[in-house]
């Protein structure tokens, strides 16, 4: 029987010849993530089983992220112990304000990443990096820890299924939109410690920026990990984005499905089919065709996340918002997600829309995403965002209320302040 492209990567990683869904392996880690919030709690653990030395301080990535810059005593606290932990052991690959981004955007950008390998991260949406055809999956802070200490971890195996896609997305949709689609047809729990492969002659219609969308929220279905093919579209990518890190050499290694590869199901996705999504409260599954959700008042606007706070992102909002005003009753926050995506706003005029629109336009951080900072809403609030998660509280007071949408959709609402299509303007 063969073997699909995780498990071609897990295999080649644990030294064995063959893997098949539900094995145990050990598995050497190409690099190892954390962030403010569980950082701290990997360190004690990382003393605790009496490590003193990181297996490699070039493979340990650390990006203060979430309530960065600091939104109070208490977060100045963690940012300063993943501070001194940094200077302890010689970490080379450490992010923070001046030089940080949200970290599912920054470390593609950074070339701190790549096909073919295996990363793990005390974050759940670590699964982001499945774009560029690497196995790399959230894990909890005791597993980080033994990962920054043995460089190795310990996985059962997923089984698989793969999504065919197909045809080519209408004007405007984009990677949210498609993997809403998905979302809302497989439920939360559709894929669960499943791999989500995604094949097809449709993926050659889909930026890298689309596919990060859609393999950072994989664990929105439930998935261990979602995972496209390499392509030229990937190598392009790759060679435009080079490590940074003379210390840390990355090795591009494409792993490409076997013929006999065995899925528990395949399920076809035609991209022309797919409209303008948005997800209702208080599931991302909880999905509609944009002109269901017409008509909706909403009190705030968020462009940004590790899930749409990419280049691409930020022009679709641009394109709406020029020579537009947000709606007197909406608040709009745009974040790009790193410095380059920032200054690229810059570069191109699209920071100075955002707020001649009425907007904000924050430095990278994940901020009101998980109700940190930046745009936490009050009870009773309702907000559409380009986030990845809208359960209750998520972004605030548990009496407010989470639309997700594209930023396209997200600027026409900002301007229309109901939810509103884009192509209608």
């Amino acid at each position: 029987m063969g073997m699909t492209m995780t498990q071609k990567i897990l295999a080649a990683h644990a030294g064995r010849a063959n893997v098949e869904a539900g094995d145990y392996i050990e598995a050497d880690l190409d690099v190892v993530l954390g962030n403010d919030i569980t950082t701290p709690s990997a360190i004690r653990e990382y003393r605790g089983m009496g490590a003193s030395r990181v297996y490699d301080p070039h493979k340990v990535v650390l990006i203060p992220d979430h309530f960065a810059p600091n939104k109070d005593i208490q977060a100045a606290a963690q940012c300063a112990e993943v501070r001194g932990f940094v200077k302890e052991q010689g970490i080379s690959n450490y992010y923070e304000v001046g030089r940080m981004g949200i970290e599912h955007v920054l470390l593609p950008e950074q070339g701190l990443v790549t096909a073919g390998d295996v990363i793990i991260g005390a974050d759940s949406h670590t699964c982001t990096y499945g774009a560029l055809g690497a196995f790399s999956t959230g894990v909890g802070s005791t597993d980080m820890a033994a990962g920054m200490a043995r460089g190795k971890a310990w996985f059962r195996v997923p089984p698989a299924i793969r999504f065919e896609l197909t045809g080519k997305p209408g004007p405007m949709v984009g990677g949210k939109d498609i993997i809403l689609s998905i979302i809302g047809k497989i439920g939360v729990e559709g894929a669960q410690y499943k791999s989500m492969e995604f094949t097809g002659p449709g993926i050659a219609n889909l930026s890298m920026d689309d596919r990060f969308t859609i393999a950072n929220m994989a664990i929105e279905a439930g998935a261990k990990n979602g995972i496209f093919p390499v392509d030229d579209v990937t190598k392009a990518y790759v060679e435009a984005h080079p490590c940074v890190n003379p210390d840390m050499k990355k090795e591009f290694r494409a792993f490409e499905a076997d013929p006999d590869a065995c899925y528990e199901q395949t399920i076809e996705i035609d991209l022309s089919e797919i409209d303008l999504t948005v997800a209702f409260p208080h599931l991302p599954e909880n999905t509609h065709p944009v002109g269901e959700a017409k008509g909706i008042a909403v009190d705030q606007v968020v462009i940004g996340s590790c899930t749409n706070g990419r280049i691409e992102d930020m022009e679709a909002a641009a394109k709406i918002l020029k020579g537009r005003r947000v709606a007197p009753s909406v608040r709009l926050i745009v974040i790009p997600g790193t410095q380059q995506v920032y200054l690229e706003c810059i570069k191109q005029g699209w920071a100075q829309i955002f707020v001649e629109a009425g907007g904000v336009f924050s430095t990278p951080t994940c901020g009101p995403c998980l109700g940190g900072h930046t745009g936490v809403l009050g009870d009773g609030e309702v907000a559409l965002s380009t986030t990845n998660r809208n359960f209750v509280g998520r972004m605030g007071h548990p009496g407010s209320k989470i639309y997700l949408a594209g930023p396209a959709v997200a600027a026409a609402t900002a301007v229309v302040g109901t939810i509103a299509d884009p192509r209608e303007l």
